[in-house]
């Protein structure tokens, strides 16, 4: 079908599936900085310039308080932590004392933090918006501003902004907001995050969002990256009406994944905790169970008890039911402060996951002996995996040291392309494995995962990304062993028939999107799955694969 008349319409990357529209309108600006001040009393501004990041942390905290949403008050109260630093604030205290006015002070610490986090790359350089949204809160509290934020007209509207911040969202009317669309941000980052999260369509890295002027009315598809431009009223409501009967399609659906024909694929939840547990009703179990919760931030390795006990917890929930639990996934770009790792050049390719046992083999020994603990006192079905595995000798040494801790299955996580090309030879050693998508892409492209400008590169669509999974579907089918997706890309309701027919057994996502990911599904016969595989396999980009899956 044509576009309609009108201006061309935008595209960026959908990240949260749905349809809404309505008329435009912009985050808050930040405050300009005015032109420097001297400083007559360096203590009194020191302590003015600490003060307004202290003012930040409360407010931060207080959205957490009020929050709901747990994925958002998990993202709040580490922001809050990030402007607590008591590395910033000896930084701001620094550069006051030295001549600088406050919200000078403020700006340059931040600029240094912002730096180091980029060069750090990975899990850290993800940071770099929550830091720019907590320089730009202080700098406002210091200029004696309001801190920036989104709108409320009490209409209905599409939100634009280069990037959103955490602590935006919670301000978010779901009676008001609609849609998402910003500029900046890739799959993985804390917009895309966010909206699925909160069940909002959204489209990020799209080009042009923030030259639409307030008022222009749009309409928004988070499934296929597209933003039309000045959508007449009927239009709008027909979209409308389309979404409505969607949701309502989609609600009406419960039971085990499986296709029309009945081939069965099983729908997993993606967790971090046993209390991550109640936004996962309908799963048929756990595919992604992250246990990095319980070291990040900590000064000494949590003991074997306290890890015992916080996968029993979730085991016992799921009694009867598999739980895919993987090993700790830090180091390099996610450090430990307890591991004390020295810097590296490009954390990204360096020792992370797994390699972290080549310098620490307790981490995995205790870390293995408390799931088997866990998995003793309940009637889970547990199976463990490891991260960034490359080699096959890598994976029959996981898969040794999990039998031999009395576990009886054992995978591995492709998320580079060695794993995936050698998938056939991973499977002669291992018992499943799991594609995470967001981590195979970056490594695919050699593009960063939060590089806005590379943002295309990292579109689960990208027919050589397509292709890598498709190796280890045919080695799965050969060697007539389960493997999945649990990145992001399984929670994309259109692109989820195309991994079926890859041949992936299993989708792991948050438990938001389980419904929409079921009735996807269900309206297909495997047979239309392979055929959609083949015709996304056959595009030339992303874009056009997704157009022809569409």
């Amino acid at each position: 079908m044509s576009e309609p008349a009108g201006p061309a319409p935008l595209h960026g990357i959908g990240v949260s599936p749905g349809l809404a529209g309505g008329p435009v309108l912009r985050v808050a600006p930040v405050p300009p900085l005015p032109a420097p001040v001297p400083v007559t009393d360096p203590d009194a501004e020191a302590d003015r310039a600490v003060a307004a990041l202290r003012e930040v942390v409360a407010e931060l905290t207080r959205r957490a308080d009020r929050s709901g949403e747990k994925t958002l008050v998990d993202v709040l109260r580490a922001q809050a932590m990030m402007a607590d630093d008591p590395v910033l604030l000896d930084a701001v205290r620094e550069h006051v004392l030295a001549g600088t006015d406050a919200p000078h002070a403020v700006d340059a610490a931040f600029a240094t933090h912002r730096a180091a986090f980029e060069a750090a790359g990975g899990y850290l350089a993800e940071r770099v918006a929550d830091l720019d949204d907590l320089r730009d809160r202080a700098v406002a509290v210091c200029l004696g501003r309001p801190m920036p934020g989104v709108p409320s007209p009490g209409h209905r509207y599409v939100l634009t902004a280069w990037d959103l911040a955490p602590a935006d969202t919670v301000d978010l009317d779901p009676e008001q907001v609609v849609a998402l669309v910003t500029e900046s941000g890739g799959p993985t980052s804390h917009t895309a995050i966010l909206a699925r999260a909160l069940g909002l369509p959204a489209v990020v890295a799209c080009s042009g969002a923030r030259d639409l002027v307030d008022g222009t009315v749009v309409l928004v598809d988070g499934t296929t990256g597209a933003v039309r431009v000045d959508v007449d009223p009927d239009e709008l409501a027909a979209a409308e009406t389309a979404e409505r009967e969607r949701r309502t399609a989609v609600a009406a659906t419960s039971g085990p994944g499986r296709t029309a024909d009945g081939h069965p694929v099983a729908l997993l939840a993606n967790i971090g905790a046993a209390r991550d547990l109640a936004a996962a009703d309908g799963a048929e179990g756990v595919g992604l169970f992250r246990t990095e919760l319980l070291f990040l931030d900590r000064t000494r390795e949590p003991e074997l008890a306290e890890q015992a006990e916080a996968y029993r917890e979730v085991f016992a929930a799921l009694a009867g039911r598999r739980v895919v639990i993987r090993t700790l996934d830090a180091g390099a770009d996610k450090p430990l402060p307890f591991l004390h790792q020295t810097d590296e050049p490009n954390p990204a390719l360096g020792v992370r996951g797994l390699r972290l046992v080549r310098e620490r083999p307790e981490l995995l020994r205790t870390q293995l002996a408390a799931i088997a603990r866990a998995a003793e006192q309940t009637g889970a079905d547990v199976w463990v995996m490891a991260p960034m595995v490359a080699t096959r000798a890598e994976a029959a040494q996981f898969a040794d040291a999990v039998h031999e801790a009395g576990l009886p299955k054992a995978g591995v996580m492709v998320e580079v392309p060695a794993a995936a090309l050698r998938a056939g030879q991973l499977l002669e050693v291992v018992d499943f494995l799991s594609i995470g998508t967001n981590d195979l892409s970056q490594y695919t492209f050699a593009a960063d995962r939060q590089s806005g400008v590379l943002a295309e590169l990292l579109d689960p669509w990208q027919p050589a990304l397509l292709r890598l999974i498709a190796e280890v579907g045919t080695a799965g089918r050969a060697a007539g062993k389960p493997v999945g997706v649990c990145g992001e890309a399984a929670a994309d309701p259109l692109l989820a028939p195309v991994l079926v027919g890859l041949g992936m057994t299993s989708l792991s996502m948050s438990g938001r999107s389980l419904a929409p990911v079921r009735a996807a599904l269900a309206a297909r016969t495997y047979a239309d799955c392979e055929r959609l595989a083949r015709l996304a396999l056959a595009a030339d980009d992303a874009e056009r694969a997704r157009k022809a899956v569409a």
